[in-house]
């Protein structure tokens, strides 16, 4: 066998390549065209590395400085145009804004390139639902309660398992299960109802979306000490088809195991979220063919004016009351001076700890690289048992399937569609998945996620045509034991004057509704500084 590369030959070969079609020998040996690529890795390291020239030019005055276009970043940006506040710019190191909510298209579809639904938000989660009905999503109230927009929630049949060999709806294994696998599964819901209806000494939800919002009482907090695992042992809850679903939980929100989680985190997943809507729709999830990239590009269209691409704010340091900024133009090949009376670092903890190490201590963030691939297939998946669902799950596969990107608009008609493949490289350390992402090529992601699908729907055999592969080395952070308690994750969330941080690394857990809530956050810690007049959201 063939050794692949290392990690140093691809970083120094990858920029002729990352664009590349390969050929795969697939079904038949047909050539199977497609991409390798990803968040843009040659910029990012050029933080780590510190190679910018020296800053020419005149310096540039605004009032906010938002270094950073991820959700949180956007969120951020909106959060000031609904304040009425127009004195600010955001520098993202990306061609696009958008972080891991980014999408991509082509002629079949658009799809995601990352997070690829939103949760109908909790009641707390005030100023997301404000951005939601702002932007049509959110149509009007029925006895005070929200309205969605039925064509912006996820259509019949949500989601599907392929379990012993059929497809069944729901991803938890129904049939097949000895007294014991139903009474572990029945007990544990119950236990996570407890924890959902649960109210801490302080009056807050035990476990609540945005979770800065959620219980500080010791009771729900201590469960950040052990892991989701150790918890789940001493619970006894050993049913093996309930411990794989549990995995599965953990692997999608959080790209880790179980043994990597804490126990806060893991019943978070299932006691965090009570979704405040008219009807029945408080359980269900509002998607897109490009998944959450529907969102950014609203909330991107709204500061237009205000974006910055291909610039990385390069480092952040106090000049006097104000703030001076060094901004790379990766274009234009300089390096600019900024002075902002406030600044919102809206990137990755640990792109904060080399751009402003003085407010952003190192500690207990880690994260968990992903493999996302879109797959361009001539007619859709079936197989035996329910129909074709919005995502579809196989028990059997180390990945966490795929969604169909169509599901929204035409997937029934028999047609093309393009089908997201997702898998967390959560079994290696990040470290070890991280040079897996480097050093594999086109050709063998292909072949694996070829064989994965074939293996869910043999019936593809001869229809895909093509398939995309994204990489994210530092896909989300991970909810590690320990976590919530880390000084450094509570200092980063407090902030500190003309300075915050805003991204879910703060919360631990990378979801849209944690990142927004950051940004909002900081945005009105801004304002507040500054003296401009708003109501918060928050």
């Amino acid at each position: 066998m063939k050794a692949e590369p290392t990690r140093r030959q691809v970083l120094a070969g990858a920029a002729a390549g990352a664009g590349a079609t390969a050929l795969l020998g697939g079904c038949g040996d047909t050539p199977l065209p497609g991409t390798l690529s990803g968040a843009d890795w040659q910029r990012g390291h050029l933080i780590r590395e510190g190679r910018f020239p020296a800053p020419s030019g005149p310096v540039e005055e605004i009032d906010i400085l938002i270094a950073g276009g991820g959700v949180a970043g956007l969120a951020a940006g909106w959060r000031l145009a609904e304040a009425g506040f127009t004195r600010f710019a955001l520098f993202e190191l990306e061609d696009a804004p958008g972080g891991n909510g980014r999408s991509g298209s082509n002629a079949t579809s658009a799809y995601p390139l990352g997070a690829h639904y939103l949760p109908v938000p909790n009641r707390e989660a005030r100023a997301l639902r404000h951005m939601l009905k702002g932007f049509g999503m959110i149509t009007g109230e029925a006895n005070g309660t929200p309205v969605y927009d039925p064509l912006q929630l996820c259509a019949d049949l949500e989601e599907r398992l392929l379990w012993r060999g059929k497809w069944q709806e729901g991803l938890v294994p129904q049939t097949a299960l000895s007294n014991g696998d139903k009474d572990q599964q029945a007990r544990f819901t119950s236990a996570m109802t407890g924890f959902r209806d649960a109210i801490g000494r302080d009056g807050r939800p035990a476990f609540a979306s945005p979770m800065a919002v959620s219980s500080t009482d010791e009771r729900y907090r201590s469960l950040d000490q052990q892991s989701f695992a150790q918890w789940l042992d001493a619970q006894g809850y050993t049913s093996a088809p309930l411990r794989a679903h549990l995995r599965y939980c953990c692997r999608d929100d959080y790209g880790s195991e179980p043994e990597h989680v804490s126990a806060w985190a893991g019943i978070h997943y299932f006691a965090g979220r009570r979704g405040w809507a008219a009807g029945n729709d408080g359980d269900r999830e509002l998607t897109w063919p490009e998944g959450n990239g529907r969102l950014v590009r609203a909330m991107a269209d709204r500061i237009t004016s205000n974006l910055r691409t291909a610039r990385s704010v390069v480092r952040v340091e106090a000049a006097g009351s104000a703030v001076m900024a060094h901004v790379f133009d990766h274009r234009a090949n300089v390096t600019n001076l900024v002075r902002a009376r406030a600044a919102i670092l809206a990137m990755p903890h640990f792109v904060a700890q080399r751009v402003a190490p003085q407010h952003a201590a190192m500690g207990r963030f880690s994260y968990a690289p992903w493999v996302v691939a879109n797959v361009t297939v001539s007619r859709p998946p079936r197989g035996k048992g329910a129909p074709l669902a919005w995502d579809n799950v196989s028990a059997a596969s180390e990945s966490l399937g795929y969604v169909v990107a169509t599901h929204q608009t035409s997937s029934a008609d028999g047609g093309p569609t393009v089908l997201t493949w997702y898998l967390p490289l959560s079994r290696e350390t990040p470290q070890q998945a991280r040079k897996i992402l480097m050093t594999r090529s086109l050709a063998a992601w292909q072949r694996m996620v070829q064989d994965d699908l074939l293996a869910m729907n043999p019936d593809l055999l001869g229809a895909i045509e093509r398939i995309d592969v994204w990489r994210w080395g530092h896909a989300m952070v991970r909810p590690v034991p320990g976590f919530l308690s880390d000084p450094a994750r509570t200092a980063a969330a407090q902030g500190s004057p003309a300075v915050w941080l805003a991204h879910s690394d703060l919360s631990g857990l990378s979801l849209f509704e944690e990142a927004h809530y950051r940004g909002v956050t900081a945005a009105e810690s801004a304002l507040a500084h500054l003296a401009h007049p708003f109501e918060s959201l928050a």
